[in-house]
């Protein structure tokens, strides 16, 4: 007599064609769609009414320039470069001032941030000193730093870092202050120390808040290298803004920002990317996919 062992029937996984997730999808690829033509009807609008008002004269292209002028611009100094060197180094320099402030930033303004959220006390004694350096203007501080530290890397880099500091540190402050008291006390229930609190409850339930300030950071990174550029360097884009000003180089000045827009969106999909990554272990609805507006 012999025995057969049936093994267990295993579920099906759901149908790909469900038509319930086949319709959510196209409604997804609907939206992204109509928002993509809506994007590009504004950018040719914009464009085209901007190029038909300074070809009939109705406003003077050597103050606001044109999209064509632009163009030629870029193109020239794509060939010949610009008074500074190659396009591309000037790119370059400013993108490497910007990533490295960004880096410095980012690390110092966590470290602080929780530093200042688990320590009461310190956070106190600080408070005052940070908030009257972060009310100072930051084109004071680009000066002072240019004069301690010359027309070099160094000076943008941490004039890049100062702007960036700030975003991340007071996301980095309230999302500690925000983590659930409970899971802090159960921890310590569990005979955990201080730095595995902070290393296994605190940083991840204040990830969300560091990773959403990463996105203005980003930006405000290249804010700094430019203005920095702008007050004092030898390279970068800031400087052949600076240049294209003061020659009244209306496509210079335009055809520079454009490039810093290019970079800014470039930077900021990267890091939408980083973002989905480091948070994949969100629900769906908390890591807000379907919300609205900017």
């Amino acid at each position: 007599m012999s025995s057969t062992i049936t093994p267990a029937r295993q579920p099906e996984p759901a149908a790909d064609n469900d038509p319930i997730a086949v319709a959510a999808r196209r409604r997804a690829t609907r939206y992204r769609q109509t928002v993509r033509a809506g994007q590009a009807v504004f950018c040719v609008t914009v464009i085209a009414v901007w190029q038909i008002l300074a070809h009939f004269k109705i406003i003077d292209p050597f103050f606001f320039g044109s999209p064509w002028g632009i163009v030629l611009r870029l193109v020239d100094w794509a060939e010949n470069g610009t008074a500074y060197g190659s396009l591309w180094l000037q790119i370059w320099v400013t993108m490497e001032e910007a990533l490295l402030g960004f880096a410095v930033g980012v690390v110092s303004g966590v470290f602080v941030g929780v530093l200042l959220g688990e320590f009461k006390m310190l956070s106190d004694i600080m408070s005052p000193y940070i908030k009257m350096v972060n009310a100072l203007p930051r084109i004071v501080l680009g000066s002072i730093f240019v004069i301690w530290l010359g027309l070099g890397l160094a000076s943008k880099v941490l004039l890049a870092a100062v702007l960036v500091f700030f975003v991340v540190f007071f996301n980095a402050f309230e999302g500690v202050r925000s983590v659930d008291r409970n899971f802090i006390a159960n921890a310590k229930i569990l005979g955990a120390s201080r730095w595995q609190i902070v290393r296994h409850v605190v940083l991840p339930s204040a990830m969300t808040w560091i990773i959403a300030s990463l996105h203005v950071a980003l930006g405000f990174s290249i804010i700094g290298a430019i203005v920095g550029e702008f007050l004092g360097s030898q390279r970068g884009l800031g400087l052949v803004i600076s240049t294209a000003q003061n020659n009244f180089d209306s496509d210079g000045v335009f055809g520079a920002m454009l490039i810093i827009g290019l970079l800014a969106i470039t930077a900021e999909a990267v890091m939408g990317r980083a973002e989905k990554k480091l948070l994949a272990w969100r629900p769906q609805s908390a890591a807000g996919a379907d919300r609205g507006g900017l």
